[in-house]
């Protein structure tokens, strides 16, 4: 059974409805602070980290191979690059869902969300299983494509999530879409490579599918953003 075909099986729930106000004035939600409901967000991410995380490791038990790949192969670096790769990605989809008020906006966040969570919980459940590390040691991402970086291609600042967080309205979806595609965008040469080169046939297949969903939503961020004024931010 391939990556692709378990995690077919796997329907997201459906996200949950803001919208739905306690009273004429929006609702406990609006009427929270920014602290509480960054303290949600936070409590969400976990929450379905933990739960992708038990996924993975279930279905990395189905997939694995009889051998286990070497630390720095292309499967094991790439797992533990796109790992962290995704868990920034998550934490702003988050973000987003939860505090954008365009439909839209919200229902791409969810998608995001839920898939790139369901991802990292196999990615994490094949290296636990292949007794790696989780993640990539600092200063050393892409080492497995023998180009070792201090980061990523595509990877949010401190300075960029706190201005997400900052932000409200159509600044806020805005500042989502550019971030987002930027992510998107910095993270498909590594998704490419490990489709091409990487040994185990699962892994490729998760990889695969990766660059075909990421490449999709890329188009529509595009569009989105340009329906709003606004145009991708240049890749750092």
């Amino acid at each position: 059974m391939t990556a692709s075909s378990v995690t077919s099986q796997v329907s997201p729930p459906e996200p949950p409805d803001v919208d739905d106000h306690d009273d004429d004035h929006g609702g406990w939600w609006s009427d929270s602070p920014g602290w509480a409901k960054a303290v949600v967000a936070v409590g969400a991410v976990l929450i379905l980290l933990l739960v992708g995380g038990l996924a993975g490791a279930v279905i990395g038990q189905r997939t694995a191979p009889t051998y286990a790949p070497a630390a720095g192969s292309v499967d094991v670096g790439f797992l533990q690059d796109m790992s962290v790769h995704h868990r920034q990605a998550i934490q702003m989809a988050v973000w987003e869902r939860s505090n954008t008020t365009d439909p839209a906006l919200r229902q791409l966040a969810f998608d995001i969300e839920s898939s790139q969570t369901q991802q990292l919980g196999m990615m994490q459940g094949w290296l636990q299983l292949w007794e790696q590390r989780g993640e990539t040691a600092p200063g050393q991402y892409m080492a497995w494509m023998g180009m070792p970086m201090p980061s990523m291609p595509g990877m949010a600042t401190e300075a960029d999530l706190q201005r997400l967080r900052a932000s409200t309205g159509q600044p806020l979806d805005v500042e989502f879409l550019q971030l987002m595609l930027r992510h998107h965008e910095g993270g498909l040469h590594m998704m490419e490579s490990a489709a091409a080169q990487a040994s185990v046939p699962a892994v490729r297949t998760l990889a695969t599918s990766m660059v075909t969903t990421q490449t999709a939503e890329s188009q529509t961020m595009t569009q989105l953003l340009a329906a709003r004024g606004a145009a991708p931010l240049p890749m750092n």
